[in-house]
């Protein structure tokens, strides 16, 4: 089997394809790969040339953190839940988000995420519970990893400086659900930096890795 890999040494370098070979079994995750390919010191790219370890980033590789979220053959996913045997052809691609600025190879600077959420004042602050409310979908929503895969399939996200992506509305829903004080600040921020731009692909919920139903807080905001 191929694997072909984007690099990019620095956040400044001119990105690359690089080629390796692996004869390994396919039940294994792409995580799994990636660390079998830069398991030994000396790594030789698929030309039999030396080459150096392909920077990329995890922390609990069970679905749970998105640190390994990349593109794998043009579909966003996260590493450690996509296995060989269930991508097709003999060829693997790997490539980083492309919307977000490349630090190392597949690893990218996501912190724009929490930027966003920092710019428009949305956290959850005194804790205001509604009687009744429904505390299900505050919790599925509240699942949220932030690993940008529903930001790289959005049509209407670019780089987050206006239009804040799925990641943002969901947020906006539960810190509203939470805190009553906050509501009204809350909807302003969501119009002006979702509802108001968002052409409802609903790509955001096909590859959310947490299921999160982003149209029903769409729903309950735009009410």
């Amino acid at each position: 089997m191929r694997i072909k890999i984007l690099r990019q040494q620095t956040p400044f370098s001119k990105p690359y394809w690089e080629a390796f070979a692996y004869n390994g079994t396919k039940d294994i995750s792409v995580a799994g790969l990636l660390d079998h390919l830069n398991y030994h010191d000396d790594i030789m790219n698929d030309a039999g040339e030396p080459t150096t370890r392909i920077g990329w980033e995890c922390s609990c590789l069970q679905g749970v953190c998105g640190g390994c979220a990349m593109v794998i053959n043009d579909m966003p996913a996260l590493a450690c839940e996509t296995f060989l045997r269930d991508l097709e052809g003999t060829e693997i691609e790997l490539r980083p988000l492309r919307k977000f600025p490349v630090i190392h190879d597949l690893i990218v600077d996501r912190s724009s995420i929490q930027e966003n959420l920092k710019r428009t004042d949305i956290y959850i602050g005194e804790y205001q519970p509604k009687k009744g409310e429904d505390s299900r979908r505050q919790y599925d929503v509240a699942k949220c990893l932030k690993c940008g895969l529903c930001l790289e399939v959005c049509p209407n996200y670019t780089c987050g400086e206006t239009f804040f992506g799925a990641v943002f509305a969901n947020d906006c829903y539960l810190v509203a659900a939470r805190n009553r004080t906050k509501a009204k600040d809350i909807h302003r921020a969501y119009a002006a930096h979702f509802g108001n731009a968002c052409s409802k692909s609903f790509a955001c919920m096909d590859v959310c890795p947490a299921d999160i139903p982003t149209i029903a807080s769409m729903s309950r905001l735009n009410r």
